[in-house]
């Protein structure tokens, strides 16, 4: 267990150090570069890793529209937006915003597919109110560190990311993990190359070695390696276990924004953090059964 443990906890710190690493790339390449370089390469290595793994990458029509519409809510809709907010506001905040993401997804599956919410589900929604509430005043008592809008566009992100996890209910079973990833990320590439053209002399900012090697970590550690790690641990860790592994990602996020970008924290951003955290985790905390 705590081989598969080390790699759930590995798997959503990486997701959180990304934070920092996307928003020191938006300060050096336009945001839909970016996007359309990673998951270029991403393809570039999910497909041989496809064959290798599961074999064949057919899949039903069905399957295939709906993991388009995952890439255009879960790569397209949640990376440009956070992307886009990073350059605004802190990566800090976008960390602890992340961290709604459960609860989101809660309600939307409660207004999209009719599910019903136990009472332990709006207890997470409530606390991830009153989190995302905290930052709204931490944000009015700062001084030039990011902007409410900035936070708004990360929340945007989450709001598509959740899209993109009720959708994949949909298809659950229906095709392997890593043929699935392989065409979405393909999916991405064609809805963001008309994106990515318009500003591909951008791209001379890679001669940068630091940069360039900054884009590399980004593609294959938030598009393959996180994958791989969080998929590897869920086979052996107990059903339901994983989810609570997610807080790696605030509490990175967090740690890396102050200790790397000496971004401040404050207290209101330590209230907000214990808010959001516990929403998190009483959303994604097994049940005894």
């Amino acid at each position: 267990m705590f081989l598969a443990y080390s790699q759930l906890a590995l798997s959503m710190a990486l997701v959180g150090a990304n934070v920092a690493v996307a928003k020191l790339l938006a300060e050096s390449l336009p945001v839909a570069l970016i996007l359309g370089l990673r998951c270029l390469l991403a393809v570039v290595v999910m497909l041989p890793l496809a064959r290798a793994m599961e074999g064949s990458l057919r899949t039903t029509p069905r399957v295939l529209w709906n993991l388009a519409l995952q890439a255009l809510f879960g790569t397209l809709l949640y990376n440009l937006a956070l992307l886009a907010g990073l350059r605004l506001t802190t990566a800090l905040e976008a960390g602890l915003i992340l961290a709604t993401l459960p609860a989101v997804v809660a309600v939307g599956g409660a207004l999209w597919l009719r599910e019903r919410l136990p009472a332990r589900q709006w207890a997470a929604v409530a606390l991830a109110a009153f989190g995302m509430g905290a930052l709204v005043l931490a944000r009015v008592a700062a001084e030039g560190h990011g902007s409410a809008l900035g936070n708004l566009l990360v929340f945007l992100g989450v709001c598509g990311e959740a899209m993109y996890v009720l959708l994949a209910r949909r298809i659950a079973g229906q095709v392997p993990v890593v043929t699935a990833t392989f065409w979405m990320q393909l999916f991405s590439f064609l809805l963001l190359l008309p994106l990515a053209l318009p500003v591909v002399g951008a791209a001379s900012a890679l001669a940068e070695p630091a940069i360039s090697a900054l884009l590399v970590f980004h593609s294959l550690t938030s598009s393959v390696i996180c994958l791989l790690l969080w998929y590897a641990g869920m086979k052996r860790a107990p059903a339901g276990i994983a989810g609570v592994f997610t807080a790696f990602l605030p509490a990175t996020a967090a740690a890396v924004a102050v200790g790397v970008l000496g971004e401040p924290f404050t207290a209101v951003h330590g209230a907000g953090f214990v808010l959001l955290l516990g929403s998190l985790l009483l959303a994604t905390w097994p049940t005894r059964r």
